[in-house]
């Protein structure tokens, strides 16, 4: 993989853990035609030489998100450190300015605080408290409550809105591939570690082919400062995530998902499922003692735990597949088949009719099938109508964010246990039933009306590389 010689990795894989390091050197400016001197001091600190050979300490530079979204380096960048405003001590700023409120007698000033909490994370933490998954995500509802939080929702409920829009986006690709070169493969798009290394590595020879639908943490996010906030204004609203992955933190802070009008982003907040780990532990309690609280629901009702089925990280290929397999040829697959090819996180799945193969689907996790991937579609040989990509091996259970296996349990029996709990809550999505067909028409106005496309739809943007490693002078 190509890097940017001003960025330094170090002990880089598929994904960037905290106790990595992301450094940036200082920016050497050129005074009178001169290139101005640095000096490295024995406490590490850097030290500009002037050409009178007066030396001026210079202060460490501050990457915020944006900064790092947009440089030409690392592929995926998940280092809490660079990270200000994505930690539990934003959250904690809000809950405890709402009290103070409170005891001013100013509710109406309070923040609308709102969880959304992933199936990932939940799992993950049900296992290491020794939970099934209903006692996990009622008792973290009852957590979050207990501190002040207004609602908490199941993101596996807007995950059903991204299911649907993947569903409907590639059966409109598919019916212009004879006219849009680019149309197929369509390549999911809820993996942001692996979008921004579209953007970064690939820019427009990949980007056409990435499904334009939002992510499910995104698409919470417009329904949470859109539609939840029970007529608040979307600066009234504070919306935290608890996800599996570090690089939620950098989708959240996407330019794409600021609203300039009211000066916030759908996901004010991203938490790690470590994260929420630690502040159990700074609340000085067990997940299990915490007494649980119903979640609230997108639909009305008094929510419920649930979940996709067939993989930890959403189900794109599962739902994908039997949707286009209905609406195009009329046929109902039942349990879907897949074909494990190279290694694990590659999977093929067929559509055979009358011994046709008329549909093939993929699974691609981590880099190096990716990357098999991409460089296929580059050449054109890419022979996949679908391929449901996610950076990190195994998938979103496997995230970089998760909890670590405790003293004597490897990562891959801890996985299993995951996957275990992960999946105790199946559903089944109906594309047509009532109560999705009732939001869209409720909150978007209709399915293919405008504000879904600006809700439920987004863009991506080829990054440029600006930097050399060879360019740089010390």
């Amino acid at each position: 993989m190509a890097f940017s010689g001003a960025l330094q990795l170090t002990d880089l894989d598929d994904f960037i853990t905290p106790s990595q390091e992301c450094i940036k050197p200082v920016k050497v400016t050129k005074k009178s035609g001169k290139t101005a001197a640095i000096k490295i001091g024995d406490d590490g600190e850097y030290s500009q030489i002037g050409i009178d050979g007066g030396e001026v300490k210079l202060e460490k530079a501050t990457i915020t998100l944006n900064d790092c979204l947009a440089c030409s380096g690392c592929i995926t960048s998940a280092e809490s450190v660079l990270i200000t405003q994505q930690s539990q001590e934003e959250l904690y700023k809000i809950l405890n300015s709402n009290k103070i409120l409170l005891e001013q007698g100013k509710s109406d000033e309070c923040k609308y605080v709102v969880i959304s909490i992933s199936p990932q994370s939940k799992a993950s933490l049900a296992v290491k408290y020794k939970l099934n998954a209903n006692e996990a995500i009622e008792k973290i509802s009852g957590f979050f409550k207990q501190l002040g939080a207004s609602a908490v929702y199941d993101v596996a409920q807007a995950r059903d809105l991204s299911l649907v829009e993947s569903g409907h986006e590639f059966i409109r690709r598919y019916q212009d591939k004879e006219t849009d070169k680019t149309a197929l493969p369509m390549l999911a798009s809820a993996c942001p570690g692996w979008v921004c290394y579209a953007e970064k590595t690939h820019g427009s020879y990949i980007l056409p082919y990435i499904s334009s639908t939002k992510s499910p943490q995104q698409i919470m996010g417009s329904l949470t400062k859109d539609h939840l906030g029970g007529g608040r204004k979307p600066d009234q609203v504070y919306h935290v995530t608890v996800m599996p992955c570090y690089d939620k933190k950098l989708e959240a802070s996407r330019q794409d998902f600021y609203d300039d009008l009211y000066s916030t982003r759908d996901v004010d907040c991203v938490l790690s499922t470590l994260e929420v780990d630690e502040m159990f532990k700074r609340e000085g309690i067990q997940l299990g003692d915490v007494i649980p609280a119903p979640l609230d629901s997108i639909y009305g009702r008094q929510g419920s735990a649930m979940n996709h089925p067939n993989n930890g990280s959403g189900g794109y290929l599962e739902h994908v597949m039997k949707h286009a397999a209905k609406e195009i040829y009329g046929h109902t697959t039942g349990d879907l088949k897949y074909k494990t090819m190279r290694n694990n996180d590659f999977k093929e799945v067929t559509l055979e009719i009358d011994g046709k193969v008329e549909l093939k689907f993929a699974i691609a996790y981590g880099f190096r099938n990716i990357q098999n991937i991409v460089q296929k579609v580059k050449r054109g040989k890419c022979n996949y109508h679908f391929v449901e990509v996610m950076a990190c091996p195994s998938g979103c259970l496997n995230g970089g964010a998760q909890l670590r296996p405790e003293e004597g349990v490897t990562q891959k029996e801890l996985l299993a246990e995951v996957e275990g709990v992960y999946d105790e809550n199946d559903a089944t999505l109906e594309c047509g039933s009532d109560e999705l067909d009732q939001l869209y028409a409720t909150w978007l106005g209709g399915r293919n009306s405008d504000k879904a496309l600006k809700m439920l739809h987004t863009q991506y943007h080829a990054i440029e590389k600006e930097t050399n490693a060879l360019g740089i002078k010390w």
